[in-house]
């Protein structure tokens, strides 16, 4: 199949005007340019992951964005063209570096997790609600719901994991469950952005297991919360 541009500079050439090499050659920029522009099933996954993932890893999430847009990996919607600015790119690699080792340390994880939690529902409405935000006032509205939404789920099963897990005193379980969310942050962005319907049904499937997982660990957490009180109250157990 021919090039879009190609196509154009032929039609008009038919039509009876003919273009110079300098005009033809911008046409051909263009619509290489052009081609690369995610259609709407792409925006709307990659405003899914975006809120999802940032629950997870915000600052991971403005930095991998940003830095693929930079390198021409993606062509990032004009809401979301900030995120490749170098110092947006440098800011949000220094505050990756700091939560990556963070995430890592056991109490030190959750006391980071209680900080940023005000910060990152926020904002993944925000960069679900940039990601289409072309569209119009009210998909901006919906995205934000949405990115709003799922970073707020994403962070509650971060939350009450990490919580549950720092109840064992060996420290490899924080590691080995910072690592996994790290791994998941990449490739949601990953394949939201290259398979855009894979995602919606590996993203459906990820939420009722959050949804089972953080009811799970939350009874758990309640029941660990009272055998706690009783021992430090010196309370006898009831029969």
């Amino acid at each position: 199949m021919e090039p879009l541009w190609h196509s154009i500079v032929q039609g008009l050439h038919g039509i009876g005007i003919h273009l110079d090499d300098r005009a033809a050659g911008s046409i051909a920029a263009a619509g290489t340019q052009g081609s690369g522009a995610m259609d709407l099933p792409n925006l709307v996954a990659l405003a899914a992951a975006l809120g999802w993932a940032s629950g997870f890893r915000l600052y991971a999430v403005v930095f991998l964005v940003g830095a693929a847009g930079q390198a021409g990996w993606i062509a990032l919607p004009p809401g979301l063209a900030v995120l490749q600015h170098p110092v947006v790119l440098i800011a949000s690699g220094v505050l990756l570096g700091v939560e990556f080792f963070a995430d890592k340390i056991p109490g030190v994880d959750s006391l980071w997790d209680l900080m940023q939690s005000v910060i990152r529902i926020p904002a993944g409405a925000a960069l679900a609600a940039g990601a289409l935000g072309a569209d119009g006032a009210m998909a901006a509205t919906l995205a934000a719901l949405l990115g709003g939404t799922l970073a707020a789920t994403s962070q509650a099963t971060k939350t009450t994991t990490r919580a549950a897990i720092n109840t064992s005193p060996e420290p490899f379980s924080n590691l080995l469950a910072s690592l996994f969310e790290d791994g998941l942050v990449v490739g949601a962005v990953w394949l939201a952005v290259t398979h855009p319907f894979v995602f919606g049904g590996a993203l459906l499937i990820a939420l009722a297991l959050m949804a089972v997982v953080t009811v799970t660990l939350f009874r758990f957490l309640r029941a660990a919360w009272r055998r706690l009180s009783i021992f430090l109250s010196g309370s006898p157990k009831a029969v």
